[in-house]
């Protein structure tokens, strides 16, 4: 009788969604895990025309319900919000990752968060690393052909971190714990 392997075996591709929320533009990137393989889907902004703010959340909500419809993810990344210098900034910017995470829930998706300093960990391995190395390291990790753009590869980068469980390349996935003194509990 052969023992079950505590492996699992490869299974079907996970699709993931990734979300770089800006009242500008909004980045986003999909791409697909299996095992521990990812793989490049898709990339590319939102760019909302100047204007009132509910038509420019109308364009995000919409443009990404599109996205959602066209590449079918089973999970969404977004990127939490950072408090800026400036309280009206932040605020417009929670406003328009607010649109974002409604596209996610109106499909029925899984809606994972985090900073931007956990992004930057797990795939540069610096929490406070530039944009160009988060560019860099997001075309080394999925093998692209080109650099992409700054708010597509802060999506993707998104996505690479929900891909290996928010800590960094094949860390455990840390949902439904907490963490106390550097230690998780």
């Amino acid at each position: 009788m052969s023992h079950p392997s505590p492996f699992p075996l490869p299974s079907s591709p996970i699709r993931i969604l990734g979300i770089d929320p800006g009242l500008r533009v909004t980045g986003f990137g999909i791409l697909d895990k299996t095992g521990q393989q990812l793989s490049y889907i898709a990339s590319g902004c939102i760019k909302t025309p100047d204007g009132e703010l509910p038509e420019r959340l109308k364009v995000i909500l919409n443009s990404l319900g599109e996205v959602i419809a066209q590449h079918k993810p089973v999970q969404v990344a977004v990127e939490k919000v950072f408090v800026n210098v400036n309280p009206q900034s932040t605020l417009l910017l929670g406003q328009a990752r607010g649109a974002a995470i409604c596209a996610a829930v109106l499909a029925n998706l899984p809606v994972a968060e985090y900073t931007a300093l956990q992004v930057k960990q797990a795939v540069v391995g610096n929490g406070h690393a530039n944009k160009e190395q988060v560019q860099e390291m997001v075309q080394r990790l999925l093998k692209l052909s080109g650099t992409p753009g700054p708010d597509a590869a802060d999506a993707l980068a998104c996505a690479i971190c929900h891909a290996h469980g928010g800590l960094g390349l094949g860390a455990l996935a840390t949902k439904g714990f907490r963490v106390r003194h550097g230690r998780l509990i």
